[in-house]
């Protein structure tokens, strides 16, 4: 049965990773497709509009300033040209009149990046210098006459690139929003179970909640990456200036949507711990944590619809005013649970434009606990 399971395990790991490659495709398809007409294209402009019969240079210098990110595109594109050009010219008059051979690649690499570093000195334009160097001193022929026509084709591929940056599509443009989304309702999924934890006090969904509040580092993750991303595009993309406020926005609602999250988990956990250890926690937290979980629902619903979420203040202030009147116990996991619910209603006051500090104090103090 050993071997039968060990299978099982490799098939299902097979399996996540087979799921995880075709995620990371879709998530960057739009990249592959325009690195791939980027090279196409200069190409053509370098061989059929130009002449060279082999640009190899074009495509290349093309790709690698795309590379697979919008972030910091334009600057990537300048370096890598630079790069590629620097390197493509002291490779070749350097080949014309030392030869090839190890030290005189040792020599050209060095005088390649001296020059690069004379000029920028960022590491991608210093590396790019030194490896085209190295393939015009190893890989084509040394002949003087082409050594423009490669330079050329080194400034087409940058050309290309830059034009093809400015070029993106909508949707890491509503990535962001889409993701924010996803993370509250997450939050609202954590609160709903919490609420059933508490009410139950079974020891076996909670540990299997905890467990899943535990696995979600990555949904803040993927929240900032599209954020900035996005922030990204509208920077190179003079196409998509008009969609700047909506994502500077959502950046701005990363570190309280991030701040929820982790005061869930910190429910999560102390609602697991009393069920746990037997601890019934008053019926009115079940009550409130699914009152939250529904909040949560809703805000996430307007922000997938781009609405912003004002309406919600009035209930979620409500939400606060009732954590202010609730039963108190001396349980310390009950404590906490009130405590991580305040600040889950805080955190969502600030998505409803609300500052920190406004969102704190809209929320009554709580009720001394009964001695």
């Amino acid at each position: 049965m050993e071997p039968l399971g060990r299978a099982r395990d490799w098939g299902a790991r097979g399996r996540d990773s087979g799921r995880a490659g075709v995620g990371r495709w879709r998530a960057k398809w739009w990249h592959v497709g325009q690195c791939a007409i980027a090279a196409a294209v200069a190409w053509f402009i370098a061989a059929d509009l130009l002449g060279n019969p082999n640009p190899f240079f074009a495509p290349a210098a093309a790709v690698l300033s795309l590379g697979t990110s919008y972030g910091h595109r334009l600057r990537r594109v300048g370096e890598v040209a630079v790069g590629v050009a620097v390197g493509v010219l002291v490779g070749d008059l350097l080949v014309s009149v030392v030869g090839a051979g190890a030290w005189q690649v040792g020599l050209i690499v060095a005088l390649a990046m001296s020059a690069a570093l004379l000029l920028d000195g960022s590491p991608l334009l210093v590396n790019q210098a030194a490896v085209q160097a190295i393939i015009v001193a190893t890989l084509l022929p040394a002949d003087v006459s082409a050594g423009f026509t490669r330079w050329v084709d080194a400034l087409v591929g940058g050309a290309v690139a830059l034009v093809a940056a400015t070029v993106v599509p909508r949707a890491p443009l509503r990535r962001p929003r889409l993701q924010a989304g996803e993370v509250l309702r997450k939050v609202g999924r954590l609160l709903r179970a919490a609420s059933e934890v508490m009410t139950s006090g079974d020891d076996g969904p909670a540990t299997a909640l905890l467990a899943d509040a535990r696995d979600t580092d990555h949904l803040v993750r993927e929240l900032r990456s599209a954020s900035d991303e996005g922030l990204a595009v509208v920077k190179v993309s003079p196409f998509r200036n008009r969609h700047r406020p909506g994502l500077e926005h959502i950046a701005e609602l990363v570190d309280p949507i991030d701040r929820a999250l982790r005061s869930t988990r910190v429910l999560v956990r102390r609602a697991a711990v009393a069920a746990h250890r037997g601890s019934r926690l008053p019926t009115a937290y079940a009550g409130l944590c699914r009152e939250l979980a529904d909040a949560c629902d809703v805000t996430a619903g307007e922000l997938l619809t781009e609405g912003a979420p004002l309406q919600l203040r009035e209930r979620l202030i409500t939400i606060g005013a009732a954590t202010s009147q609730v039963e108190r116990t001396g349980d310390l996991s009950a404590e906490v649970v009130l405590a991580q619910m305040r600040s889950v209603v805080a955190d969502l006051l600030v998505l409803t434009g609300m500052t920190p500090i406004e969102a704190t104090d809209a929320i009554p103090p709580m009720a001394e606990r009964e001695r």
